[in-house]
């Protein structure tokens, strides 16, 4: 019998919200309009629209899918990020909103401003007029998320990404051709800063070192939601015992790929501010614990002195 958009819509969200979904009917609608190829509005407009037997047969393996937990993201190869549209699949991490701090921050410490410091303005990592590029690096990139979206907000920018995972960097690779400045971010397979440390322009001149590394203390792992512990790559969730690991190592050789007065932004757990910001002592650095909108620590913003 042929179904229509609003019976389809109905019944799989009602069979997601019976498999314990935390927003069954919103995830039916975002896969239904990736099997139509339609965005909300049309949705509802086409509500009494009649499926194909193929378009009513691919909505039905999504919905099992998600069913059993494997995230909306991967489902339909997608997630938006600072307004841009990302490729994601099994292999990185899905971007997460509360990223976007991250990127906003890199961004308030470059042009022709100030960043007030602890009560007082410091200069950016890039004044108008200077005759290079600003240098950012973004150790472990995954999907390229941060470094796309630097470079796509900061034209005058070349970023350096790194990422363990030749996989990982496929899919940034990708999206960074998708998002147009393929020639401004470039890739390299290694251990965190280490496949920098041999390009002679770099160390002493990097303006900006933003990581999204993993920070879950290792125990802490099968306690993750389904769709996270089952489904996301692990290596870029585990942290480690107690979810510092990676960030400890990254701390001493990005005070090496600096230049004075650069920046060093890492994103952390809801708890991890105060041991992350030790991670970091005087006389070496300035530190400074960012919150997120829920008032949680989020993100680690360190200036090297000059």
């Amino acid at each position: 019998m042929a179904v229509k958009v609003r019976e389809a819509l109905a019944r799989a969200g009602g069979h997601l919200k019976e498999k314990g979904i935390e927003s069954p009917f919103l995830d039916a609608e975002v896969l239904l309009t990736h099997v139509l190829g339609l965005n909300r509005a049309g949705l509802y407009r086409e509500a009494e629209r009649t499926l194909t037997a193929a378009q009513e047969k691919v909505f039905g393996d999504l919905i099992s899918r998600r069913s059993r937990r494997e995230p909306v993201a991967y489902l339909t190869g997608s997630k938006e990020f600072m307004g841009l549209v990302f490729h994601v699949n099994r292999s990185v991490l899905i971007p997460r909103p509360e990223t976007e701090l991250l990127v906003e921050t890199a961004l308030a410490r470059q042009g022709d401003g100030s960043v007030v410091w602890d009560g007082v303005e410091k200069a950016p990592v890039l004044l108008a007029g200077e005759d290079r590029p600003l240098l950012i690096v973004d150790a472990g990139t995954g999907s390229g998320a941060i470094a796309v979206s630097l470079a796509v907000f900061l034209p005058s920018a070349r970023i350096h990404a790194t990422d363990c995972s030749a996989p990982a960097l496929d899919v940034a690779r990708r999206n960074a051709v998708a998002c147009g400045v393929e020639r401004r971010v470039m890739l390299y397979e290694g251990d965190l800063l280490e496949p920098l440390m041999s390009c002679p322009s770099l160390p002493g001149e990097v303006d900006l070192i933003a990581a999204n590394l993993p920070y879950i203390p290792s125990g802490d792992l099968p306690g993750l939601p389904p769709e996270v512990y089952l489904f996301e790559p692990l290596v870029a969730l585990d942290g480690g015992m107690d979810g510092l690991a990676l960030m400890r190592r990254l701390v001493p050789v990005a005070a090496v790929l600096l230049k004075p007065g650069g920046w060093l932004l890492m994103e952390i757990g809801a708890d991890q501010g105060e041991a992350a910001a030790a991670l970091m002592p005087e006389p070496v650095w300035e530190v400074q614990v960012h919150k997120d909108l829920a008032g949680r620590d989020r993100l680690i913003v360190g200036r090297l002195k000059e």
